[in-house]
């Protein structure tokens, strides 16, 4: 095995840029688990050179890679889905010494996804490629002026993923495998903190059989090199996961030169407990803001919104909940509650709690460092008393924080929940379904849960407002990472 076959040499991870794995420009840094602060592994730099590179390789390979029968681009992604699924221990364990990922989470939620999104990939649907085709009775010039027309998909071209790093295998595979797909190629952007994971991605789909330079990955903490990707002339499409802050900048960037994007932002999700909601059902969703990636997931119901006459019985249950969680080593079995992502990260949520004190919030439950020799533990914290104004309610904190707010009737909680920047993932829970389905139609979110934190995987994904731009998953996808195209003729 030569240089260019070498995904890692020694303890260094490599690029993969252009079917070579390569030495970075920029040198190595080292990517820190969590949960001991121990080294996992060293993180290729990557120069803007190469990112450029990387992106004219991409260019290079959508001819060949575009007019790839869809089958045989199906037969890859199913092949790098069972190489995925069949190593799913060791991914996992890397993965969860990336994140701090609990392992039933690390295995299920992480590479399990990613596998599944690959196999779902590779089963496309004829019916969800074509538009039907449509044909005009009579055009301008009468019966001689018809035409037949047929609208079909075709690959928007090259992709930029620029993925977050909360999930460094289902949230790159929800790009890669539907991008690949439709017959695009991309070049992937992780992020600094968990990019390991990504690169054993690339590898899987390497062995696949992928062509070169179809896929790319480039991992950097330097700034300049996502905003060389995002700003390559050779890139027709970004696709982000990620804060709203940094989506802002990209999609300046992107209209500038009037580029695709795909946009999975921010979330302060709300809410809404009804009083003849079953508090035991609400409770458990509202609990997974706490041992769901410890927090830091974009459709967490993080702005409770009670309604008076269950308002004292949802904080006491909902301290309860959170007090009997086990808060630390992700690899015990019995720990519900991992680490932060790091010491920054924890230090920015025990901020925000520190804030909501002082804005005159209580602090239930948490709010205190657990006792731990090593780890960016925050424990789960519970903020009673809030309104709406708030910063500690308003603002995207991304940890084990819930935030609950009082309201009257129906009509203010609606309101409460719609005075939001945000609007990806709300929650209603409610005994009378039809009162449930009625408020849920009021909100402003690309989604909500009915009485469940629970996602269809086939539905479609994306925010309201601030929250995002398009929608992907399922059908979806295929059809976010393609442009419509339009033949006509005489008819």
């Amino acid at each position: 095995m030569n240089d260019a076959q070498r995904p890692v040499a020694g303890d260094a991870q490599r690029l993969f840029l252009g079917g070579d794995w390569v030495e970075p420009d920029g040198g190595h840094y080292d990517v820190v688990d969590p949960a001991t602060e121990r080294t996992v592994g060293r993180a290729p730099e990557a120069s803007p050179d190469q990112m450029r590179e990387a992106c004219a390789a991409a260019r290079e390979a959508l001819g060949p890679w575009s007019r790839t029968p869809p089958e045989e681009r199906a037969a890859v992604l199913a092949r790098a889905a069972d190489l995925i699924r069949g190593r799913l221990v060791p991914y996992a364990e890397l993965a969860q010494a990336e994140t701090g990922a609990t392992t039933a989470t690390a295995r299920a939620m992480q590479v399990g996804v990613a596998a599944a999104r690959f196999r779902r990939y590779a089963r496309v649907e004829p019916a969800e490629w074509p538009i039907a085709p449509q044909v005009n009775e009579a055009g301008p010039m009468g019966k001689a002026g018809v035409m037949g027309a047929l609208a079909v998909r075709q690959p928007v071209g090259v992709v930029a993923c620029v993925t977050s790093y909360n999930n460094p295998w289902a949230n790159p595979a929800g790009k890669v495998a539907p991008a690949l797909a439709m017959g695009n190629t991309v070049v992937v952007k992780p992020a600094p903190q968990d990019p390991l994971s990504v690169y054993r991605m690339a590898e899987a789909l390497q062995e696949a059989g992928v062509p070169r330079g179809v896929v790319n990955v480039l991992s950097g903490r330097a700034v300049a090199v996502g905003e060389t990707a995002v700003s390559s002339p050779d890139v027709d499409m970004v696709s982000f996961t990620g804060s709203t802050a940094v989506g802002q900048r990209i999609a300046e960037a992107c209209g500038r030169d009037m580029r695709r994007q795909l946009m999975e932002l921010g979330g302060k999700g709300a809410a809404v407990v009804l009083d003849d909601a079953d508090l035991a059902s609400a409770v458990a969703g509202i609990g997974t803001t706490f041992s769901f990636y410890s927090g830091q997931i974009c459709t967490a119901p993080t702005r409770v919104l009670a309604q008076r006459g269950v308002y004292d019985r949802l904080v006491e249950q909902l301290t309860m909940y959170a007090r009997r969680l086990k808060v630390g080593d992700p690899r015990e079995p019995d720990t519900v509650v991992g680490p932060v992502i790091s010491a920054a990260h924890r230090d920015r949520v025990e901020s925000y709690v520190e804030l909501a004190r002082k804005e005159g919030a209580v602090v239930v439950t948490g709010g205190e460092r657990p006792p731990s020799e090593r780890g960016f533990y925050v424990a789960p914290t519970v903020l009673a008393d809030c309104t709406n104004d708030m910063r500690a309610v308003r603002e995207e904190i991304f940890g084990p924080v819930v935030a609950v707010v009082p309201f009257d009737d129906e009509e203010e909680g609606v309101a409460l929940a719609n005075d939001s920047d945000y609007g990806l993932i709300d929650y209603v829970w409610s005994a009378d379904v039809a009162r449930a389905f009625r408020v849920a139609r009021r909100l402003r979110a690309g989604g909500v849960g009915v009485n469940t934190v629970g996602r269809n995987m086939e539905a479609p994904f994306g925010g309201f407002k601030k929250s995002g731009v398009g929608r992907d998953v399922g059908s979806y996808a295929l059809h976010a990472y393609s442009e419509v195209q339009t033949i006509v003729w005489p008819g």
